[in-house]
């Protein structure tokens, strides 16, 4: 394996700036890493969109991406991974592709057994999610939570405070009054939102898949020797599709300061 290759960043991409999220796990985990990321804000949100249609625009991405040069792709959203991983993974075969899943697995090895998932209308519609639910939640009550416009308010930076606070409550009252003792983060926007949905929830443990994410991708790269092997500290450099700079903005203030995290 080359320098050049090893040297390379890793992509990672989002409708939106959900998915830097994920990209706070993998410089946590990989700090000499290099990082491109690209966020779809002109098309964002996925959630509400078809699966064709979510498809197209997560080749077009991971196209985009590796014409930049990077040696590995993060799908850091359940959305386009429940929609295009399957294709993307045929079409792109000698590529590393990491996709995104609701954390069920870790909430059901903590002995939780009635699960709410907050997740998108497409993720939740899609077969991979029901394949998902069927098999490692067999024994488990796998109640999903579609929370449409929960990523529109995070975008907006209505994270924390009233407004979100109250979208959750209507959200969540029925799921906790069917018995739901444990909430699955099924998108990567909502991890900034951890501590409003901890507070609505009354306290009850919440789980992503970001950390699961990030050791993934750094297996598979070790696995394809592709680990940069030296101490420096890795940059990060951000693409989106809009005209704005606020996107810039807020993307770096995500980074640095995430506002809370789940589990």
């Amino acid at each position: 394996m080359t320098n050049k290759q090893k040297n390379a960043p890793i992509g990672v991409f989002d409708s939106g700036l959900g998915g830097i999220s994920v990209l706070r796990e993998l410089v946590k985990l990989m700090p000499g890493e290099d990082y491109l990321y690209f966020g779809d804000d002109v098309n964002a949100p996925y959630g509400s969109r078809s699966e064709a249609d979510v498809l197209k625009l997560t080749e077009s991405a991971v196209q985009k991406l590796l014409d930049n040069g990077c040696k590995a792709v993060v799908l850091a959203c359940n959305t386009a991974t429940a929609a295009a991983v399957v294709a993307l993974r045929e079409k792109w075969k000698d590529q590393i592709l990491v996709g995104a899943e609701p954390a069920i697995k870790p909430a059901i090895r903590d002995g939780h057994t009635v699960i709410g998932v907050l997740a998108t209308a497409t993720t939740l519609s899609s077969r991979r999610f029901h394949h998902l639910a069927r098999t490692v939640g067999k024994d488990a009550t796998i109640l999903p939570i579609p929370a449409p416009g929960l990523v529109e308010l995070i975008e907006a930076e209505e994270w924390s405070g009233e407004k979100v606070e109250a979208f959750l409550e209507n959200l969540l009252r029925e799921p906790l009054q069917s018995g739901v003792r444990a909430l699955v983060l099924g998108c990567t926007h909502y991890p900034f939102a951890a501590g409003a949905i901890r507070k609505v929830s009354g306290g009850l443990p919440l789980y992503d898949g970001n950390r699961g994410i990030a050791l993934r991708t750094q297996e598979l790269l070790r696995r394809e020797d592709l680990l940069q092997n030296c101490t420096r500290e890795g940059q990060v450099t951000f693409l989106h599709c809009g005209q704005s700079n606020h996107f810039f903005k807020l993307a770096e203030l995500l980074l640095s300061a995430n506002p809370t995290e789940a589990k």
